[in-house]
């Protein structure tokens, strides 16, 4: 029998096509990797990026923190505004009566004038006429700043504006209940009674 003679550059082209489709596959396998890393990447940066989630605790204790600095400012506001405040008012209590004692300086010196001038008087009448010049001036002022006279004498007795420091039997029918003298003048200032006046009631 004759044995078959293979060729020689028939096994060599065979091995070489071989080795091609290994290559072939080895670069498909090589090209999809460099994919794969890349993806493998992203997702590990993506873990990196993300911070971790506060616990509940931990919210609470941010909250409460806020919460805290946010009453102490409030605090501090307010004690600044109580202590602005409260030397506001030592300041207008010290200085509450200041227009009225300067309004009364010019009556203050008339009475001065008024007083020199009865040390050299021989008459009386001059000088009961400057007293009650003196004496016309201070109401005139007191006014203007809204100091008025209880009207008392005749006047239905009225607890709003008058005390009672007695009785006595009225001298006639129209009297009764009514004031028939006045001890001690009232006043108002501004329409608020800041002293009542003293009077003798008829019964």
């Amino acid at each position: 029998k004759k044995k078959k003679k293979i060729q020689p550059g028939i096994m060599f082209n065979k091995k070489k096509n071989n080795d091609k489709e290994e290559n072939i596959m080895n670069t498909e396998n090589t090209s999809e990797n460099p994919t794969e890393n890349v993806e493998n990447t992203d997702a590990a940066a993506n873990v990196t990026e993300q911070a971790p989630e506060l616990t509940a605790e931990e919210k609470l204790q941010a909250e409460v923190q806020q919460l805290n600095d946010k009453y102490l400012r409030l605090y501090a506001e307010f004690d600044n505004y109580k202590r602005r405040t409260q030397k506001e008012r030592v300041e207008l209590l010290q200085t509450a009566g200041k227009d009225v004692i300067v309004s009364l300086l010019p009556v203050l010196d008339d009475f001065d004038r008024a007083l020199k001038a009865m040390e050299s008087a021989s008459e009386v009448a001059p000088v009961k006429e400057g007293v009650l010049l003196v004496s016309t001036k201070l109401k005139n002022t007191l006014a203007q700043k809204g100091l008025k006279d209880v009207e008392s004498i005749s006047q239905p007795f009225n607890t709003d504006f008058h005390e009672a420091i007695t009785n006595i039997p009225a001298p006639t029918e129209e009297l009764k209940g009514k004031v028939i003298d006045e001890v001690e003048k009232g006043y108002t200032l501004n329409d608020n009674v800041i002293r009542f006046a003293k009077v003798v009631v008829g019964a």
